[in-house]
């Protein structure tokens, strides 16, 4: 299993440095005159690329938080219906338990 991280890794940092050989050229970055530079295109591309992981990342931990607090509130009531029913069956146990009033069929 180590061997095939350690392929996949290699392949991947493989792809990475040749991407930024190949994609060198300066691209123009303007945004409304606050931002004015020149930029290698494989810059542009691994910037957007790192910003939509750590979008999704901080996106993926709010679902989570959400998730978290519906489970734990789920077992909570979970735990109120089963101390519910272990409330009835113990009545049930203790209304089967007590003796009746008709004759038992052993007395015969």
């Amino acid at each position: 299993m180590k061997l095939i991280y350690t392929v996949i890794i290699s392949l991947l940092v493989l792809f990475v440095v040749t991407f930024s050989l190949k994609n060198t050229v300066p691209v123009p970055l303007k945004y409304y005159g606050v931002i004015d530079a020149k930029v290698a295109a494989y810059l542009l591309i691994f910037m957007s690329f790192f910003a939509g992981i750590i979008l999704a990342g901080l996106l993926d931990m709010v679902e989570r938080i959400r998730l978290t607090k519906t489970v734990r509130r789920l077992n909570r009531k979970i735990g109120e219906l089963e101390r519910k029913l272990s409330d009835s069956k113990s009545l049930l146990v203790v209304e089967e338990a007590e003796p009746s009033d008709q004759p038992s069929e052993t007395s015969i």
